[in-house]
């Protein structure tokens, strides 16, 4: 049987096999933990505290400053020190609040769901959006913007990324190895909010455990089910999912609610159903630390706000002085130039390696070999649009469908002449999606 996929892609190496067999271990923050009021697209959130507040374990600090924003909540009990800027892992200073930990986490009171099968559809996305759950694969969109699409009706597919497609990530394969019930639980909360749906777990056939595991949770509910997908890069993407399991497509113009589909990440899902069924809001996450660098590669359940110093202290340093620290994976991560920022809600991983290949290469000249357009899952020209970015010429990047461009990397790790495609391409996305706000 033809495996699901779609056309293009790459196999690069994946490096799981560092972190993949490690359960998830508990690590506590220091004695200092940050809260930055953005942590998510959209508006960011307004603190509710004020310096000298004291702080319970799930209290809401700061409320949305918007319909798409989110609330934050308190990881920690103690004292608010501050509300200031502070830098974050993209280098940019963000307003956080700042609070001391006094290590003896006391909780504020939580209200779970006493009947689910009471709860009206508003009462659910209620409970989400106060829980201040948002796409934990590195989107950050708010979960309850996503889940309220004007015609709830015409959803026919709650789809679970469970394809973890990204090399060296292993948090979504240990969530869904210690936690399948949850994350099943939570996919029937989603289904519930539409009722015309079919929900699917999607996962990569290099899990197999997990595929297996999955399917028993749920070989009797007639409304859901699990799809083998051919493992390979980058699978977990939105467009690329959409396409693998339902043959529909859709473009940089349209929303997966446009072909009936509302697609939700492992770790969003399990979020989903502790909010619901626990009354818990988001305040830890699973974060996998990895790389040739680490000591100890391992996946942490790491509460929000802890540093990135901290968590590799659990992972016990390093063991080699690294030459680059990514945060998230190579393909789509993005560069760290510190580790004394704060971890947030999209935080999916550190990974950090002894050598910095990509510095070492110095581009060349294309040679119009069309390795980039071969394995392009947008099928579009990379080549031709990085010259475009390049040399600052607008429209033809957008007439050459630029915006198509989902910056998955494809290009630039194919590319023998090692030019910085996937870079330059972003760059004038970056522009234009700035350009289109206005």
């Amino acid at each position: 049987m033809a495996k699901l996929t779609f056309v293009g892609g790459i196999h690069p190496y994946d490096g799981k096999e560092l972190s993949k067999d490690k359960p998830i271990q508990d690590v506590l923050p220091g004695s200092v933990v940050v809260y930055p009021l953005s942590q998510h697209i959209g508006a960011p959130a307004k603190a509710i505290v004020a310096k000298g507040d004291r702080v319970l374990v799930g209290q809401k600090i700061a409320e949305s400053g918007g319909f798409v924003s989110s609330p934050i909540h308190a990881s920690v009990s103690g004292m608010v020190k501050t509300i200031e800027p502070r830098r974050v892992v993209t280098g940019d200073m963000v307003m956080s609040i700042i609070v001391e930990n006094d290590s003896q986490y006391e909780e504020t009171e939580f209200h779970p769901a006493s009947d689910l099968d009471k709860m009206s559809r508003e009462e659910i996305v209620e409970a989400i959006r106060e829980a201040g759950i948002v796409g934990m694969g590195g989107a950050g969109f708010p979960t309850h913007v996503k889940i309220s699409p004007k015609e709830p009706e015409k959803i026919e597919y709650v789809i679970a990324n469970c394809a973890e497609c990204e090399p060296y990530l292993t948090s979504d394969y240990r969530r869904m190895l210690e936690e399948p019930e949850r994350l099943v639980g939570g996919m029937k909360i989603l289904l519930k909010l539409f009722p015309n749906a079919q929900g699917i777990f999607a996962v990569e056939d290099n899990k197999p455990d997990c595929i297996s595991r999955l399917r028993q949770l749920t070989e009797e509910d007639g409304k859901i089910s699990v799809k083998a997908l051919k493992t390979k890069y980058p699978q977990g993407g939105e467009r690329q999912l959409i396409y693998a399991v339902t043959d529909r497509k859709i473009n940089s113009a349209m929303l997966p609610a446009d072909v009936g589909c509302v697609v939700n990440n492992v770790d969003t899902i399990v979020s989903i159903y502790r909010a619901v069924h626990e009354g818990r809001p988001l305040m830890e996450r699973i974060v996998t630390v990895t790389g040739n660098a680490v000591a100890n590669p391992a996946n942490f359940r790491v509460r929000i706000g802890t540093s990135y110093a901290e968590i590799l202290e659990a992972a016990g340093g390093f063991k080699t002085n690294p030459e680059k620290m990514i945060c998230g994976g190579p393909m789509m991560g993005f560069a760290m130039f510190g580790l004394d920022v704060p971890s947030t809600k999209t935080a999916t991983a550190l990974l950090a390696l002894s050598k910095d290949e990509v510095s070492a290469m110095e581009p060349g000249p294309c040679i119009n070999c069309g390795r980039c357009v071969e394995v392009c899952p947008g099928r579009i020209i990379p080549s031709r649009l990085a010259d475009y970015a390049e040399h600052f010429d607008e429209e033809a990047f957008v007439k050459n469908y630029g915006m198509e461009c989902c910056e998955c990397g494809c290009c630039s790790y194919v590319c023998p002449a090692k030019r910085p495609l996937t870079q330059e391409i972003k760059s004038m996305r970056k522009i234009q999606l700035a350009k289109r706000k206005k």
